[in-house]
């Protein structure tokens, strides 16, 4: 039976990281477009079903594990049969929802926006975490700067841009280049 706190914290899980998920299963072999839907479903249906929630330590590689045995059952299911018109499908341009698509444009128009609020210091150092994901340490050698202003910068551009996001963005960013444990 799952508690309240585990649907909770299940659900959280679904709207975090079902879009980055779908973006996943995309590029998975094997997975047809038609299919990435049900595939995440299977995906979520699983960890649901896994009675010891409180023990995943690390819930989006968790996800993305599950994401990629349930994508490689499939396809061996699959059996490689594919219709010839499905093939050609595939190749037309603007695979994405255009809706999904919207949004991303939205969310990267706020963040820029935000980020610009920001001093030019706090803007470089964020910018080097959040797109070319390095890490504290690779920041300061980078910028020049020691591993204490490095973090100092990143923590304060941070709390500035928690002022400044709209609260579901953040959740979004959060979920996430913030869990990824880089130091």
């Amino acid at each position: 039976m799952i508690t309240d706190n585990a649907r909770r914290r299940l659900s959280n899980w679904f709207l975090q990281w079902r879009l980055p998920l779908r973006r996943f299963l995309t590029g998975k072999a094997g997975i047809r477009v038609a299919d990435v839907d049900d595939v995440a479903q299977e995906v979520f249906l699983r960890i649901m079903r896994y009675e010891r929630h409180e023990l995943i330590e690390h819930p989006r590689a968790y996800l993305y594990k599950i994401a990629s045995n349930v994508a490689a059952e499939w396809a061996i299911r699959a059996g490689g049969h594919r219709n010839v018109e499905e093939d050609s499908l595939l190749n037309l341009p603007g695979g994405e929802e255009p809706e999904l698509e919207l949004e991303r444009a939205q969310q990267r128009a706020e963040m820029t926006r935000a980020l610009d609020t920001l001093p030019p210091r706090q803007q470089q150092a964020l910018k080097l975490y959040f797109t070319e994901e390095l890490s504290h340490k690779a920041i300061a050698e980078r910028t020049g700067q020691t591993l204490r202003t490095v973090r100092r910068h990143i923590a304060r551009g941070y709390i500035s841009l928690r002022r400044e996001l709209k609260p579901e963005l953040l959740k979004i960013e959060e979920s996430g280049a913030m869990t990824h444990g880089r130091e």
